[in-house]
């Protein structure tokens, strides 16, 4: 027993041997090479995975570093072809005619209130569209929840002539021009976004009503029946408990949508929407507005007023990241998108 006890520990401990030439060598038991194997493998995995995030990194924060430097850019540095990312003579002229073009102060507030004001209706219709498709049954329901799908698969510009059509002669059954005598057009006005937000059928509309719908089929129905116990209401136990509940959710679908109705550039022009409720679409006329205005009439020189244009059009929503970070992360976690 004590042989068998001894060649045992032996087996698990590291042995020094001598060869028959009298030189000293380490023999590694098995569970020595094992131990090695897998660190050696978490270290290649380890590795790349950070060559990956990294890769991944550059390609997405690449061109945004170029952009923020090259907004500093003068003249001299432009033409010098020494300097790539770090100015020698950096200025901050381009910033200060790029605010005076976009007459950025009043243009960034209309947005901004723009932008928040269909980020609250979207969040209050789809999230109510979501509700009634988790918790209801009624008539066709298979077939409207497949036309949200549709709404999130097919490109929105296969239906922009049929909405073009409509609210360049938005009439309603006929009742506006029974009441008014001709149809009335909505194009160059912000009415055409709030319509089609109210009803659910604005900008992603269709992602944010699945992502509210798989969040609700995922909440214990014991929490509406405990509600129904207590003499609640339908509206009641929406809006007090369900929607409570939905924070998560609502906080995703709130970031998505502001930053989706903050960079819309299609629908603005669609509808025509006016240059001074979106910076979005003012500042895609920055440099033939600048060309104009100060004679600069070198397309790389007008590229750097762009690039300073481009960053105060970031701004705000990168100071809106940075204050709502923790909350997003965490509504992305909890909601439908890994539901």
């Amino acid at each position: 027993m004590d042989n068998a006890a001894e060649k045992n520990k032996a087996a698990n401990t590291d042995l020094v041997a001598v060869n028959p030439k009298g030189l000293r060598f380490l023999k590694i038991d098995k569970n020595t090479k094992s131990r090695i194997a897998d660190d050696l493998k978490s270290f290649i995995l380890g590795l790349g995975r950070w060559v990956i995030l990294i890769g991944v990194a550059y390609v997405i924060l690449g061109p945004v570093l170029g952009i923020i430097s090259r907004s500093f850019f003068s003249d001299a540095d432009n033409y010098n072809t020494m300097v790539y990312m770090i100015p020698q003579s950096p200025t901050t002229d381009r910033y200060e005619i790029a605010f005076d073009t976009l007459n950025y102060s009043s243009t960034a507030l209309s947005t901004i209130l723009y932008s928040l004001t269909l980020m609250v209706i979207q969040v209050l219709m789809c999230s109510m569209v979501g509700y009634g498709f988790a918790r209801y049954d009624f008539p066709l329901k298979k077939v409207l929840f497949a036309c949200v799908v549709v709404m999130i698969v097919i490109p929105t510009h296969t239906i922009m002539l049929p909405l073009y059509m409509t609210f360049a002669n938005f009439d309603v059954f006929g009742i506006f021009g029974l009441i008014l005598g001709n149809s009335p057009n909505l194009l160059g006005t912000v009415w055409p976004m709030y319509i089609m937000t109210f009803f659910a059928c604005g900008l992603r509309s269709g992602l944010y009503i699945y992502i509210f719908t798989q969040f609700f089929r995922g909440l214990p129905k014991e929490i509406e029946e405990a509600a129904y116990v207590d003499g609640c209401g339908v509206w009641y136990t929406y809006f007090r408990i369900m929607l409570r509940n939905a924070i998560p959710s609502a906080v995703t679908v709130a970031i998505f949508s502001l930053v989706w109705q903050y960079n819309d550039t299609f629908y603005a022009k669609l509808f025509n929407i006016s240059d001074s409720v979106l910076l979005s679409k003012r500042v895609a006329t920055l440099a033939s507005t600048v060309g104009n205005v100060y004679k600069i009439y070198d397309p790389n020189i007008l590229q750097l007023y762009l690039d300073a244009g481009i960053v105060l059009v970031m701004l705000p929503l990168v100071i809106i990241y940075i204050v709502l970070q923790k909350q997003f992360i965490e509504g992305v976690e909890r909601s439908g998108i890994v539901g």
